[in-house]
């Protein structure tokens, strides 16, 4: 791509040049009024109509605005969506993966990433210090924010006290696109330490098939062995798919 096409990477200042409220001392080329006019339409769109207003193009426009003031960003926006799938898919791809699409650079996967981190802590806010069990889509949610578009699986545990509250929700172990490793001695180890007296297994399929394999299946029974001798109740174990997910108390496997 020439350096006459290619994208401007660079932070936004806090105000855009048209929507400053002091004069600025420092010489910018301007907006092309084209372009100030979409972005301000699009502004106004979200703002009235919310996000269920704009396609996922339109809403990545909305994020990359920030990092590349100057240039029209609706190529790059398909581009990444073209790549990525969908709009959570942009935001949860790998930072290795965004940078070597053509025009992203540290700015944007900056801002990608802010986006990324504030919807995994607001859906993560929706079940802390909460009763898990009668929060269960608030917690599914989460877990579909947080896991469901991972390139790699994923293995969390939910560690809960007497009143099924949250204590901690922890990563126990990341692996690859179809294995994770599993130590059931050392989640009872942390439940312990926590004084947990129950726990929720989650873990993703990148494959977006939320089918257990016969090792998700003999993993959950061994975690099962080890919890019934410390009367710690296992809950559920929740398999994330891409557009699904699996329970294995719903499903019969426990």
């Amino acid at each position: 791509m020439s350096d006459s096409n290619a994208f401007s990477d660079m932070s936004l200042p806090l105000f855009d040049s048209d929507e400053c409220p002091a004069p600025v001392t420092r010489l910018e080329p301007k907006q092309p009024s084209y372009l100030r006019d979409h972005r301000r339409r699009l502004r106004d769109r979200f703002l009235s109509g919310g996000p269920g207003a704009l396609p996922d193009y339109e809403m990545l426009e909305l994020v990359l605005f920030r990092a590349i003031p100057r240039r029209d960003v609706k190529p790059l926006a398909r581009a990444l969506l073209d790549r990525f799938g969908d709009f959570n898919g942009v935001l949860s791809a790998p930072p290795d993966q965004l940078e070597s699409t053509d025009g992203v650079g540290e700015a944007v996967i900056c801002e990608l990433k802010v986006v990324e981190a504030a919807a995994h802590r607001l859906s993560q806010s929706r079940i802390r210090q909460k009763q898990v069990l009668s929060s269960w889509d608030a917690l599914l949610d989460y877990c579909r924010t947080t896991m469901a578009h991972r390139p790699t699986e994923q293995f969390r545990v939910f560690y809960l006290d007497r009143k099924n509250t949250l204590i901690a929700d922890e990563e126990q172990a990341e692996g690859t696109v179809d294995h994770v490793p599993v130590y059931p001695r050392e989640i009872m180890k942390r439940a312990l330490l926590l004084n947990a007296s129950a726990l929720i297994l989650v873990h993703n399929h990148p494959s977006g098939d939320p089918t257990p394999s016969d090792a998700d299946i003999s993993m959950t029974r061994q975690i099962v062995r080890a919890a019934e001798a410390l009367n710690i109740v296992l809950h559920d174990h929740v398999i994330i798919g891409k557009s699904e997910e699996l329970s294995f108390r719903a499903e019969g496997y426990l």
